[in-house]
């Protein structure tokens, strides 16, 4: 392909937006893609990961420079390297998740220190759908809050991409995981995927059940990626000294926080971590993939890639992740 692409003037296929807005304005188009500078790879992707931060970026919730590719993930092959690369070479399989973004495209430029080599047990679509979502489970229960065996946690959309990553490795490490889904359907893929127990948030009240479920205590942590609408339930599933970690806002931005409530809840901590503030020196994001597939190559985290689609499909599959419709990963064939 790369042979081909030199001599079409290094045109390739990519959703591109050229404004903020709903998934209408992603389109197909052909983008221009030069030889890697110096530092840069140019990656040939076999498949890209689809995450909720897409979603943000597509519709103007995070503000960046038009127009642009959308996707923060991805896993391929290694075309060509710029001056400067150590490490790498042409032929290699690599996978990426973060900064820059720029993964919906068949080929890309990308600053070669964000690539980790993908381990030859696992295969392109697995490396696609977990490097962002693993890496950010393994942050959160290994750094922001790290988890101890016998420990109870609250995670909300514990069926979603992080969510069954999260549960499965929590579980491993002796955790028990509280989860909060939408539907019985989504219960019993928690379930099966490590979560000892299920809130449906629709029909129960969430920091009740925590209580019952913990004698009253409340968790020590709890991981939230839906944001408005969990907030409240968050706060008082907490017991004193407990942290809230609030890392993503699905149903919308949290109100801005008022500090006084944190003391009279009990101390509480609230943080709002983020995978590139985390991984943004080589060491930790090494560090940080190598722990992730040593649990998947273990056995002890499988990753469910539950829908994949055309990437010139991918208006769809915003559609369809923005409606609740998805579980687990999501992977966009180019």
């Amino acid at each position: 392909a790369s042979l081909h692409h030199r001599r079409e003037g290094n045109m390739t296929k990519a959703i591109r937006i050229h404004e903020q807005g709903g998934p209408e304005l992603m389109r197909w188009e052909d983008v221009e893609v030069g030889a890697p500078g110096e530092g840069e790879a140019r990656v040939r992707h076999t498949a890209v990961g689809l995450n909720y931060i897409d979603v943000y970026q597509r519709a103007g919730v995070y503000k960046l420079p038009m127009p642009m590719i959308l996707g923060m993930e991805g896993a391929g092959v290694v075309e060509e390297v710029g001056a400067g690369v150590d490490g790498l070479k042409p032929g290699q399989r690599v996978a990426y998740a973060g900064m820059p973004p720029g993964a919906y495209t068949e080929e890309r430029l990308i600053p070669a220190h964000r690539l980790v080599s993908l381990p030859d047990s696992l295969e392109d679509q697995q490396g696609a759908a977990m490097m962002l979502q693993g890496m950010t489970a393994q942050y959160l229960i290994r750094r922001t809050y790290r988890v101890r065996d016998g420990d109870t946690i609250l995670v909300h959309a514990a069926a979603g991409g992080v969510g069954l990553i999260l549960c499965q490795w929590a579980k491993h490490l002796g955790v028990t995981v509280i989860g909060t889904v939408g539907t019985d359907e989504k219960a019993e893929l928690a379930r099966a995927n490590g979560c000892a127990h299920t809130i449906v948030y629709s029909r129960e009240n969430v920091a009740e059940r925590v209580r019952e479920i913990t004698n009253g205590e409340g968790v020590p942590a709890v991981y939230d990626s839906v944001g408005q609408a969990t907030f409240e339930g968050s706060i008082d599933s907490l017991r004193p000294l407990g942290m809230m970690i609030s890392f993503g806002n699905a149903s919308g931005p949290l109100a801005p926080l008022d500090s006084g409530m944190l003391a009279a809840k009990g101390s509480l901590f609230f943080t709002r971590p983020s995978l590139m503030a985390y991984t943004a020196a080589r060491e930790d994001l090494l560090a940080s993939a190598g722990e992730l597939f040593d649990v998947v190559m273990g056995g002890h985290v499988k990753i469910a890639v539950n829908q994949t689609y055309a990437l010139e499909d991918a208006a769809q599959a915003h559609r369809d992740l923005e409606a609740r419709k998805t579980t687990g990963s999501t992977v966009l064939i180019p």
